[in-house]
């Protein structure tokens, strides 16, 4: 039994290397540079992915709004939702899942867009932010409204919760590799069509109107950052 067990880990080696070879021959295909497909390559599962994504650091934007590209953000080692969305539907995608983002749309408040994907019929969700509240979700959401509605209570602005309305499932390979991937402009063309592609909304104005506000344990808890920010406006924005 031992000699088995070691032929069965012998012969999944070349599997797992041929895996990785085809992975980074497609990040190459799309115009990463070497080191960056690679390292995309190796990070095989949205676990993985999501541990990559959160040692980024966070784009405070210090010089003013952006939208970076994947080889942009992954130069300047640093991130906010959408470009960390960006960077995780790229890894998703090399790595042979398709790469599906979804925006959350709030109202007075600024959206949050998110990696997602399936693992058997359950969707699950790729996130950065700074705060505790908007991160992963494990895949046991058995839609992306309900996988939405996992975010509903946290998604906040000081005391309001403001989450509104998501869009269904947008894959970024609608879009040239150009625009999101290599570009070493702002991807602000992508972002506009996240932006106005249909958005479901998850409450009434009636309900809206009735939400409890959060009290002050909850504003304490929303204090809790993983970087620190450069001030309290940076804080509370991402």
């Amino acid at each position: 039994m031992p000699a088995l067990h070691n032929t069965l880990k012998f012969n999944a080696e070349p599997a797992k290397a041929q895996n990785v070879s085809k992975a980074l021959n497609l990040g190459l295909k799309l115009g990463l540079p070497h080191a960056q497909a690679s390292q995309l390559a190796s990070l095989r599962t949205p676990e993985k992915i999501q541990d990559f994504i959160s040692a980024l650091a966070i784009n405070f934007e210090p010089e003013g709004d952006t939208c970076l590209s994947v080889t942009e953000a992954l130069r300047q080692r640093r991130a906010h939702c959408i470009e960390g969305a960006f960077i995780a539907a790229c890894a998703l995608w090399l790595n042979g899942m398709p790469p599906l983002v979804m925006d959350l749309q709030a109202r007075g408040d600024s959206d949050h867009v998110v990696t997602v994907f399936r693992r058997g019929k359950c969707w699950g969700a790729i996130s950065k932010s700074n705060h505790i509240w908007l991160r992963w979700r494990d895949p046991v959401y058995r839609s992306l409204r309900e996988l939405t509605m996992s975010y509903f209570h946290e998604y906040v602005l000081h005391d309001k919760k403001t989450l509104w309305a998501y869009s269904g499932a947008i894959d970024l390979r609608r879009f040239e590799p150009k625009l999101w991937v290599t570009n070493p402009e702002p991807c602000w063309d992508v972002a506009a069509a996240l932006d106005t592609v249909r958005h479901y909304p998850i409450i009434t104005p009636t309900q809206k109107k009735l939400l409890r506000l959060r009290d002050g344990v909850e504003l304490d808890g929303a204090k809790v950052l993983q970087y620190k920010a450069p001030n309290k406006q940076a804080a509370r924005r991402y």
